[in-house]
């Protein structure tokens, strides 16, 4: 597969992974409601597990943008194209642990059900349980994509891979959400505000990777102890010091 290739297809994956995971999240938010959530999941069990299965779908995802992104990347920075295929395995993982979380949604509402005033008090504890789960995984998960994302811009500005204001963007983007996935994490409820920039950044990358991919024959240079630099790979070398 040509590098060109593999990043159209990075491209579409983090279309589809947006497009997937808000669609997921929606089907759940409204399967499982905010007055009495266990017995609304009761009434909507399948619409809950299709949003879990399409939450599925973009832990997939972004593991195959990690793998895929990994031979355009290590060119240009080993340790770099590394981390970012771990964090965006983490990522991924983490993403499955939380769906499991929300799965278990639908046994404690049948157990709910059958257990009538019996379970009034012990059953919906578990539930909203289940939720918190699910969401510090999901900030775990958060925290470890704006680390690696950072990385991964730098590649991009330094290598040229896509226009620089856009690699600058994602910088940003990635730290500011990095910063708000570790204060969710401490209790303050600022991600959802601070994951626009780097959320906005991830569909016009995943659109500008579909329409021209990663470019290829690009000057190559190493960020870790091995392989050896030409004078003309010095300047979009990750040990530059730039």
């Amino acid at each position: 597969m040509s590098t060109r290739t593999a990043g159209r297809i990075v491209g579409a994956l983090f279309l589809l992974a947006f497009v997937v995971y808000i669609a997921g999240g929606a089907l759940i938010d409204s399967g499982s409601g905010t007055t009495n959530m266990l017995s609304d999941v009761a009434d909507n069990r399948m619409r809950v597990s299709a949003g879990a299965l399409l939450m599925l779908v973009n832990s997939a995802a972004v593991l195959g943008i990690g793998v895929l992104a990994f031979p355009a990347l290590k060119p240009h920075g080993e340790i770099s194209a590394h981390a970012y295929l771990a964090g965006r395995t983490i990522e991924a993982v983490m993403l499955t642990v939380g769906i499991v979380f929300l799965l278990l949604l639908g046994p404690l509402a049948q157990e709910y059900v059958d257990a009538g005033a019996n379970g009034a008090s012990v059953l919906p504890a578990l539930g909203r349980i289940a939720k918190e789960g699910n969401h510090y995984c999901y900030q775990i998960a958060m925290i470890s994509v704006g680390a690696v994302g950072v990385l991964f811009c730098r590649v991009l500005l330094r290598a040229r891979l896509v226009p620089r204001f856009m690699a600058a963007w994602g910088l940003v983007g990635y730290a500011v959400f990095l910063v708000g996935a570790i204060l969710e994490v401490l209790g303050y409820g600022v991600g959802v505000a601070l994951s626009v920039p780097g959320g906005l950044f991830e569909v016009a990358l995943g659109a500008l990777l579909i329409a021209k991919g990663f470019p290829e024959g690009q000057s190559r240079d190493h960020d870790g102890p091995t392989g050896s630099m030409s004078p003309t790979a010095m300047a979009p070398s990750e040990t530059s010091g730039a």
